[in-house]
C-alpha cells in the first residue's frame, strides 16, 4: 500500500484517561480489537478490524487529562512544509514537526476558525489499512461558523478541489483529491451550543446505524442526533462516554437523491 496522497484523511487516534474504558467501548459498538501498547510511544495502543489498522487509542499527556477528542490526520509529502503553509495562511501549528521512530512523521495544527487536526508524513506507518468496511473510517467534516476561513485554509495548504452543495437548507462543501471526495465542510448551526467549538467529525462505517447506537447508549456514550437517513446513508452522531465526538454511518442504506454539487 503505498502512502495516501497529499491531503487525504489517512489516520485517526484519540486520548483518553481511561484507555481501557475507551477500548471496551469501542470494540463493543465498532468491533475493534487491540494490539500490545508501546510503552516506546506513550502507550500507544492500535485499532484493527479483520487484523487491519483502522485507528490508535492513547492515554492523556500530562496536563491533558479528560480532554478527549479524535484527531483526524491528513497525509504530507513533507510535514515540515505543510506547516509551513499552515502558518502562512492564518492556522496555528500546535505541535512543530517531530519523528516518530521509523513509522513517519507528524504535526498537529488548528485551521483559522479553530478546529485541530494532525498532518502525517508517512515511513513504514502508511495510515489507514481498511477504510470504508463496517468498523473503519469513511468520512470527515470541518465543523465551524465561520466557513469562508476554512475554505479559504485549506486549498491553501493542500491541493484540495472544492465542489458547494447546492440546497438553501444547509451550507456544506466537499473537497476532492484527483477528483475524488475525500472531507466536507458543514457550517454549524444555531443548533450547536455556543460552547461548542469548531471540530473535525469523524465517521465510522457500520452494517447497521441503529444498532450501533443502541450499543453505544447502553455504554454510557450520549446520542447528539440521528438516526437520520440520507443520500449518503443512515447516520448518527454521538459522543463516547469521555466526551469524544464521532459519528457512525451505514453506507448501504441510502434514501432520496443525491444533491447536486456546484464547482467553486
Amino acid at each position: 500500500m503505498a502512502a495516501e496522497p497529499e491531503g487525504t484523511p489517512c489516520w485517526a487516534d484519540a486520548m483518553f484517561t481511561d484507555v481501557e474504558g475507551a477500548k471496551s467501548f469501542y470494540g463493543d459498538v465498532l468491533g475493534w480489537t487491540f494490539g500490545e501498547a508501546s510503552s516506546e510511544y506513550g502507550n500507544y495502543t492500535q485499532a484493527y478490524v479483520d487484523g487491519k489498522a483502522v485507528a490508535a487509542v492513547v492515554p492523556p499527556m500530562p496536563g491533558q487529562e479528560g480532554q478527549s477528542a479524535w484527531c483526524l490526520y491528513l497525509a504530507s509529502p513533507d510535514v515540515a512544509a505543510t506547516a509551513k503553509k499552515v502558518k502562512d495562511n492564518g492556522g496555528e501549528v500546535l505541535m512543530e514537526p517531530m519523528q516518530v521512530g521509523d513509522f513517519g512523521s507528524m504535526a498537529i495544527a488548528r485551521e483559522p476558525s479553530g478546529a485541530v487536526f494532525g498532518v502525517w508524513q508517512a515511513g513504514s506507518h502508511e495510515g489507514f489499512e481498511a477504510k470504508g468496511v463496517p468498523g473503519s473510517f469513511c468520512w470527515a467534516e470541518f465543523f465551524t461558523r465561520d466557513p469562508e476561513k476554512v475554505d479559504a485554509f485549506l486549498p491553501a495548504v493542500f491541493p484540495y478541489g472544492a465542489k458547494q452543495m447546492q440546497d438553501d437548507a444547509a451550507d456544506f462543501r466537499v473537497f476532492s483529491v484527483r477528483d475524488e471526495m475525500v472531507m466536507g465542510r458543514m457550517k454549524m448551526t444555531e443548533e450547536f451550543p455556543p460552547e461548542v467549538p469548531s471540530y473535525v467529525n469523524v465517521y465510522f462505517a457500520v452494517d447497521n446505524c441503529d444498532d450501533a447506537v443502541s450499543k453505544a447508549t447502553k455504554r454510557g456514550g450520549v446520542l447528539r442526533f440521528g438516526p437520520m437517513d440520507t443520500p449518503f446513508g443512515r447516520f448518527a452522531a454521538l459522543s463516547d462516554p469521555q466526551g469524544a465526538s464521532f459519528s457512525v454511518i451505514d453506507l448501504q442504506t441510502t434514501q432520496g437523491e443525491m444533491p447536486q454539487m456546484a464547482d467553486v
